[in-house]
Parts: structure tokens; C-alpha cells; sequence
């Protein structure tokens, strides 16, 4: 006689307890701001690097762009940059900093004001973070601001340049290319450029525009302030992804990068030892103080043209070691000014 089959157990679904809800929602949630994140930082995505860097399908990343639409957070996908960027004019509630970023907001908003970089816009902004805070949010911001100031930066006047400082940031923002005069001291005349500009830095007392001429295949070091004029091509800018700001600085002593890399030795007289070590005056500095209580500082730098008047700045408290052709270089202008002061 055959044997009946054994009855299967019937499964009893578990009831999934609110931790575990509670668990897979903030989860959810953390996906969608985690794409939100991605969305409004500085890269650029698509619907397959989404979907790769958040592990999961592009399908999925269509659903939770969907739901941020329902939040009030709306995307699209921009055929000409090639990527999902937020609708333009959407607002967010203001960020919930700490006091130590409240403070350093304070401190950057000090800094901008000072003489050199006027960036006014700055000060409004803290002022609209204030207004829509709380009230002690308000008060912290408004101390900080009070009890902080920042003096001439000695930096170069770009008070004449200020449109030409914005027409640079927008033109770099939206990957436009620029036109305009620049004057340089080897040239009488002003000369025309058209360039694809990189980036804009802030290098010891001036603002430098990095940027590949038209007629050219390499970047080239532009002061702003020698811009006579500038203004925006209806262009897109050739901007390489791969370019990095220190690997093209190099170990140039500030802007100019020379041709040649030198081991540059220096002993300071012991009056100077303290002064000389309270900075750091380039990235590859190396201190040793010597029992004399004098100091020896070590640089690599390309090119000397930038470090010889840094050295000259140390007349009578410094001595250069090697190489051999910077001690050359100060030696003779320190002759040429001797001749001038005796003429």
C-alpha cells in the first residue's frame, strides 16, 4: 500500500516588528540623500554612474528620483552637459551646522571682507543664514563676527578688477571660454587673448587665472589684475577632467614653475631662527637647528627666480648654502642695490 505523502507545514509569516520598519526606512531615506548628496556636489552623473556608485540598479535610481520629485526636489536629465542635474531655483531648509561651523562660517565671512579680497556677497550670505535660523544661531554668528576682524592681507589691489574677477569665476563656472587684453611687463602694448580658462587660485598676495591660450596646447600663469579687460565667449572651454592644481604648480616657490628642480640650503643667523620657523614657507621645507642657535631650512623648488627675492628679504640673516646659483643670484642683486645706493 502506498504511502501518503507527508503534509507540508504550513509557513507562518513573521510579523516584521517596528524596529525593523523603522530600520528599512531610515535606510530608504539614507539612499535618497545619499543621491540627493550626489546630485548637488561638483560631479557629474548619469543614470549608470548613479546606479554604480550607489550599487544598485538604474531602474532603482529612476525610483528614487521619482520620489524626490514628490519631496519637492525635482531633476532632470541635461542633454547638453550629459548628466541629472536639480531643477534650477529649488530651495532647502537651512543646514543644521555645529557651533565649531557656525564659527568657522563667522571666520571665513571675516576674512572675505578683508582688503584685497572684498568679496562683499559674503557678509549677505551669513546674514540669510542668520535671518532663517534660530535665534541663538543668530546671536553666535552675530559675536563671532564682533569679536574677529582681518586687517590689510597685503594683498594685490584688485579694488579695479572686480568685474573681471566675476566675469573669470562665472566664465569657469559654466565652462565658458574668455576674451579679453592683458598686459604683461616684457610687452608695451597690451596683447588680445583668447583663452580656455582651468582654474583661479589665491597664491601669495594675488588672484592667478590658469588657462590654455587658444593658439596653444599647454596652461599658462595669468595675474588678474594685469587683465585690462574680459569678457565671456558664447564657447564651451576645453577643460581637461584630469588636471591637478599642485602636480601643475610642480615645486615652483610660488606660482612660476621653472624648468630646472633644485636643492636649495639656507642657514639663518640665530637672531632670525624664530622668526624664519614660525612658517611654513613652501611644502617641501625641512628645519634643523643647529647648536649654535642658528637654523638650516631645506627646500625643493623648480626654478629660482621666485626664491631669490624671498631670500633677499633675509638680507644679513641669511646665508645660501646651495646651489651655487642662487648664492650667484643674490650676490648680484644685492651688488646692483649696493650701486644704487651709492650713485
Amino acid at each position: 500500500m502506498a504511502k501518503k505523502p507527508a503534509k507540508r507545514k504550513q509557513r507562518i509569516p513573521t510579523k516584521k516588528s517596528d524596529a525593523d520598519r523603522r530600520l528599512r526606512q531610515a535606510a530608504r531615506l539614507a539612499d535618497h540623500l545619499r543621491l540627493l548628496q550626489l546630485l548637488l556636489g561638483r560631479g557629474r552623473w548619469d543614470y549608470a554612474s548613479l546606479a554604480a556608485e550607489m550599487e544598485c540598479s538604474e531602474r532603482t535610481i529612476r525610483r528614487r528620483l521619482d520620489a524626490l520629485e514628490l519631496a519637492g526636489v525635482p531633476a532632470y536629465y541635461d542633454q547638453q552637459l550629459r548628466s541629472i542635474r536639480v531643477l534650477p531655483g529649488v530651495k532647502f531648509p537651512v543646514l543644521q551646522l555645529s557651533r565649531d561651523e557656525l564659527l568657522e562660517q563667522a571666520t571665513a565671512t571675516v576674512l572675505a571682507g578683508a582688503k584685497g579680497l572684498d568679496a562683499a556677497a559674503s557678509v549677505p550670505a551669513t546674514e540669510k543664514l542668520a535671518a532663517l535660523a534660530p535665534d541663538e544661531v543668530s546671536q553666535l554668528l552675530a559675536d563671532a563676527q564682533q569679536v574677529m576682524g582681518a586687517l590689510d592681507l597685503r594683498l594685490a589691489d584688485h579694488s579695479k578688477h572686480h568685474d573681471i574677477l566675476k566675469t573669470i569665476q562665472w566664465a569657469l563656472i559654466e565652462r565658458r571660454q574668455i576674451a579679453g587684453l592683458y598686459k604683461t611687463p616684457y610687452q608695451d602694448r597690451p596683447v588680445s587673448l583668447a583663452l580656455h580658462p582651468i582654474r583661479l587660485c589665491l597664491a601669495g598676495q594675488a588672484w592667478y587665472l590658469i588657462a590654455r591660450p587658444e593658439d596653444g596646447d599647454e596652461p599658462k600663469t595669468y595675474r588678474v589684475t594685469r587683465f585690462q579687460s574680459a569678457r565671456p565667449v558664447d564657447a564651451k572651454a576645453d577643460v581637461p577632467n584630469e588636471f591637478d592644481l599642485d602636480t601643475y604648480f610642480g615645486n615652483a616657490w610660488n606660482v612660476f614653475r621653472g624648468a630646472k628642480e633644485y636643492e636649495v640650503e639656507i642657514e639663518f643667523t640665530p637672531d632670525a631662527a624664530e622668526i624664519v620657523t614660525e612658517t611654513v614657507w613652501h611644502k617641501t621645507q625641512q628645519v634643523q637647528r643647529l647648536d649654535n642657535g642658528s637654523v638650516r631650512m631645506t627646500f625643493t623648488v623648480d626654478g629660482l627666480d621666485e626664491i631669490v627675492w624671498w631670500v633677499l628679504g633675509w638680507s644679513g640673516r641669511a646665508k645660501v648654502k646651495r646651489p651655487e646659483e642662487l648664492r650667484n643670484a643674490v650676490i648680484q642683486r644685492l651688488e646692483q642695490a649696493l650701486r644704487l645706493q651709492q650713485s
